[in-house]
C-alpha cells in the first residue's frame, strides 16, 4: 500500500509522539512500576526506574537539578590523611543555606560521635569509601540525657539527605522497655526526601526513628527489641533485614505514628526478612499514633513473630482505624490461621500503592546511590 504525503507526515508526526513519550518516561524514570515479586529482579527494577540525574532534568526538583551539577567531596579519614579526622567537624563545614551536593567520604574505622545536619544544611550525603569495610559511627545517648528523639547518634533535619556504606549505632545498654527514659536512637531522619543505602542501624529500644518525609531504604539492615521503627514517615524499605533480639520480654517491630486519614504517611517493607531470637513473641507492629499504617508485602518471616502477628496496644475499641496489611509473605511466622482479625490480607490491587516508588513521590527527588556502592 502506497501512503499519501499527508498521510506519510500524520504517521511521521505518531511516531515522533510515541517516541518523544517512551523518551519522557526513561528519562523521568517510571516511579509506578511495582516492585517484581521475584527478590532477584529488584537491582535491574530500580536501575531502570531510578535513572541518573542528568536524564532527568525535566522531572526533578529544580534545586535537586542544580545541587547535583555543582558536587563537592570531601574526606574524612581517622588517620590524618583527609580533609578531616571528625564527621561532625566535616558536617559544620557546610554552609547554611547550602546549595550544592556535599559528599562527606568517611573511610573505615569507628567514630565515637553524636552528628547533627541541620535543617539548613540541605544536600549532604554521608557515604562510607568502602561498602565491605563501612565505617562505625557511635554514640551512648540515651532518653533520660537528652530526650527520646534527640538521643540518636545520627539527626538529619535537611532536606535530599543521603546515606551510604554506613553503620550507626546507639551503644547504650539495653533497657527496661517497662521504664521510661531508657530510649537510645541509632538514627533520626526528619529531613523529607531521604535516602539510605547499604546501611546498618543497631540500638535496643527505638533503634530508627523515621520522623517526618519520605524516605526510601534499600539494602539496609535494622536490630532493636521494642518499636525499633518508629515515627511518622511515608517510607519504602526495599531488601530490608530486620533483626530481633528478642530473648526477654516484649518485643516490636514498628511504632508508626499516622494520626489522620489524611495523612498520607505510612511504612512500606518490600521483599524483607525478618528473623532474630525468640520464639513467637515479636509483634509486626502496634499503634503508636491512632490510624498506623504499616504494610509487609513478599517478607520472609521466621518464627519469632506472634501468631496473631500485630498488636492494638490494649486499645481493641480502635482496631477500626488500624491499616496493617500483608501481601504474599512466606515463613513460619506468615501464616494467617491465627491473625488478628483486624490485619488485612491485602489484594494486589490493594497494595500495587505501596510497591512502587510511586508511594514516596521518588520521580522528583530520588537518585542513583553515590559511588562506591
Amino acid at each position: 500500500m502506497t501512503l499519501t504525503f499527508s498521510k506519510r507526515i500524520a504517521v511521521q508526526a505518531a511516531l515522533v509522539t510515541i517516541l518523544a513519550a517512551a523518551a519522557a518516561t526513561v528519562v523521568s524514570g517510571n516511579d509506578q512500576v511495582p516492585i517484581p515479586e521475584s527478590k532477584s529482579q529488584i537491582t535491574t527494577w530500580f536501575n531502570q526506574n531510578i535513572r541518573p540525574y542528568r536524564e532527568r532534568k525535566a522531572t526533578l526538583d529544580p534545586a535537586l537539578y542544580a545541587a547535583e551539577e555543582g558536587v563537592r567531596i570531601v574526606k574524612v579519614r581517622k588517620d590524618g590523611s583527609g580533609d578531616y579526622t571528625r564527621i561532625t567537624d566535616a558536617v559544620k563545614a557546610v554552609p547554611a543555606g547550602n546549595t550544592k551536593r556535599v559528599i562527606i567520604d568517611i573511610g573505615p574505622g569507628e567514630y565515637h560521635e553524636k552528628v547533627t545536619i541541620d535543617y539548613s544544611q540541605p544536600f549532604v550525603t554521608l557515604v562510607g569509601s568502602s561498602p565491605k569495610d563501612r565505617p562505625v559511627i557511635t554514640f551512648g545517648g540515651t532518653a533520660k540525657q537528652y530526650g527520646t528523639v534527640d538521643s540518636a547518634t545520627i539527626i538529619a533535619l535537611s532536606k535530599y539527605f543521603v546515606g551510604a556504606n554506613l553503620i550507626i549505632k546507639n551503644s547504650a545498654p539495653r533497657p527496661d522497655p517497662y521504664k521510661k527514659d531508657g530510649q537510645a536512637l541509632a538514627l533520626r531522619i526528619n529531613g523529607d526526601k531521604a535516602a539510605f543505602f547499604n546501611c546498618k542501624f543497631t540500638g535496643f529500644q527505638d533503634t530508627l526513628c523515621d520522623d517526618k518525609g519520605y524516605h526510601f531504604f534499600k539494602d539496609c539492615y535494622i536490630e532493636g527489641t521494642v518499636d525499633f521503627i518508629f515515627g511518622r514517615g511515608t517510607s519504602l524499605y526495599v531488601n530490608a533485614e530486620l533483626y530481633v533480639i528478642g530473648d526477654k520480654g516484649l518485643t516490636v517491630i514498628t511504632a508508626q505514628g499516622r494520626n489522620q486519614d489524611k495523612e498520607d504517611t505510612g511504612y512500606s517493607f518490600v521483599h524483607s526478612v525478618i528473623h532474630g531470637t525468640g520464639n513467637g513473641t515479636t509483634y509486626l507492629g502496634r499503634p503508636w499514633g491512632g490510624m498506623p499504617r504499616v504494610i509487609y508485602a513478599y517478607t520472609e518471616m521466621s518464627s519469632i513473630i506472634q501468631p496473631g502477628g500485630w498488636s492494638d496496644n490494649f486499645h481493641p475499641e480502635r482496631t477500626d482505624k488500624l491499616y496493617y496489611g500483608e501481601y504474599k509473605s512466606t515463613g513460619p511466622g506468615s501464616n494467617k490461621a491465627k491473625r488478628v482479625k483486624f490485619a488485612k490480607e491485602l489484594t494486589f490491587d490493594q497494595v500495587k500503592p505501596f510497591i512502587t516508588l510511586g508511594y514516596i513521590k521518588a520521580a522528583s527527588w530520588l537518585l542513583p546511590p553515590p559511588r562506591p556502592y
